[in-house]
């Protein structure tokens, strides 16, 4: 009794309270308690990068108000996990994405190996040699932490994505989209074609929506961007010709379930992760809300067969996020691009070493509606002086605008100063939440370690790591 009392009340938690009144149309209904359908064929197992609690309550209270309720919250089991990494309390993607494909702790910055740098075998890895379909589709690279987790096996994930993406291709993933096209090119392939290889193996190759919505079938690469897949905010202002992500998890689903064996395809919202990095809440919003369309199209494709387990989860919590009492809503809505862009328009004076006090007082002013002071510009350069050579060092202007504007608009997230403290660029030790649907969801309610995760997935199907 105690322990359905503790469940009901972790539900609650991760959920809210607003769940019990869900419109019927837009609420997951629970998974049939036939005995025989608790071994799933297929899993869809879906990770917002970086989506704490914090992240999932603004993108609730942005998009919906404060009744409203998103559409993974309404799934029939929710849990928490602790998300630790072998040698620190806060984890890094690498050994997020590694817990949580492999069910084993490894060291931050080391991807599908152990901290002595021994391979070990993904979910992914014991679903294609019991002979089914696999996939990872992605907002980010597809050679980036998250989708190499489940793909790969590398000590370290900066330097070692070229041999990423060819060991994609050697592990034959039926199905890869995202971005990171860069990695396949000859220039980071000791002169190798590698998409041309992929090409060779009977991938189709695609680059941008269009081309991606007329594949029919087979294997296919995707690769919409040479770098990180464009924000959602930015698309329309870059023209961009990218697939969302909803689009991507239709057609990796839709092409993965064609045939009898069954299939498993990870599917990552990786930008709601980047969004947090630079303390940009309109992105997490517009990010998570794009996670959570794609989430609820993979339920209810699984709701109308009955034989799909789809578990939705997050590798960490990123930059401390909170929906706090005074935050400026209404003008952060009335942002339409995201900290990246506007970056992109500053003006850089190689003879100061600075960003010009015009150019950034113009970017905040056209795109935040802010006017920012001469000591806000000035503190603003020393940041990024400060920072110069440190981690994730092309990010860093983006990083300080989107503080600035937070402190202006009075958002709940972590200080510049901890964020350039922090190893992992602003990761917190924050537990994330877990969703479940289909058969054997139940195993998903509580509160656990991420290495759990694969781990019962496994068990459902038979399969021992």
């Amino acid at each position: 009794m105690r322990k359905i009392v503790k469940r009901f009340f972790i539900s609650l938690l991760i959920t809210g309270i607003t769940v019990l009144a869900g419109s019927p149309a837009n609420t997951a209904k629970a998974a049939p308690r036939n005995p025989q359908l608790q071994k799933p064929k297929n899993i869809i197992y879906m990770i917002g990068d970086g989506m704490g609690i914090g992240q999932l309550e603004i993108g609730r209270l942005f998009e919906y108000g404060k009744e409203g309720t998103l559409f993974m919250q309404t799934l029939p089991h929710a849990g928490l996990a602790r998300t630790y990494s072998a040698n620190n309390f806060v984890t890094d993607s690498a050994a997020g994405a590694t817990a949580l494909a492999t069910g084993r702790k490894t060291n931050n910055g080391m991807i599908g190996v152990t901290p002595d740098g021994k391979e070990v075998p993904s979910i992914l890895d014991l679903f294609k040699k019991d002979g089914k379909k696999t996939g990872v589709i992605s907002t980010s690279l597809v050679t980036d932490a998250t989708p190499a987790g489940f793909t790969a096996s590398v000590t370290n994930r900066w330097s070692g994505q070229p041999e990423i993406a060819r060991q994609q291709l050697k592990n034959q993933v039926d199905v890869i989209l995202g971005g990171g096209g860069d990695f396949f090119e000859p220039k980071n392939q000791n002169g190798l074609d590698l998409v041309n290889q992929y090409r060779k193996n009977g991938y189709s190759y695609v680059t941008d929506r269009n081309q991606l919505a007329s594949v029919k079938g087979g294997k296919v690469l995707g690769l919409f961007n040479s770098s990180y897949m464009t924000y959602m905010q930015d698309r329309e202002e870059a023209g961009s010709k990218e697939p969302t992500l909803n689009e991507m998890a239709q057609k990796g689903i839709e092409t993965l379930s064609a045939g009898n064996k069954g299939f498993f395809v990870m599917i990552e919202g990786a930008r709601i992760d980047h969004a947090a990095h630079s303390s940009d809440i309109p992105g997490i919003w517009r990010e998570l809300i794009e996670f959570d369309e794609a989430v609820k199209y993979a339920v209810n494709w699984a709701e109308k067969r009955g034989d799909t387990l789809v578990v939705v989860t997050a590798d960490h919590e990123t930059m401390g996020v909170s929906a706090a009492e005074p935050i400026n809503i209404e003008a952060y809505k009335r942002i339409k691009v995201s900290p990246e862009f506007m970056a992109s328009k500053l003006i850089f004076d190689p003879n100061t070493g600075e960003f010009t006090a015009e150019s950034v007082k113009s970017a905040f002013y056209h795109y935040a509606g802010l006017m920012i002071t001469d000591k806000e510009v000035s503190d603003f350069n020393l940041r990024i002086k400060a920072n110069k050579g440190q981690m994730y060092a092309s990010k860093h202007a983006a990083w300080e605008i989107g503080s600035i504007i937070a402190q202006h608009m009075n958002a709940g997230i972590n200080s510049s100063r901890i964020r350039a403290l922090s190893s992992t660029g602003g990761h917190t030790a924050n537990m994330v939440p877990i969703f479940a649907f289909g058969p054997g969801s139940e195993r998903f309610d509580g509160v656990f370690n991420n290495i759990e995760i694969p781990k019962r997935m496994g068990q459902l199907l038979g399969y021992q790591f």
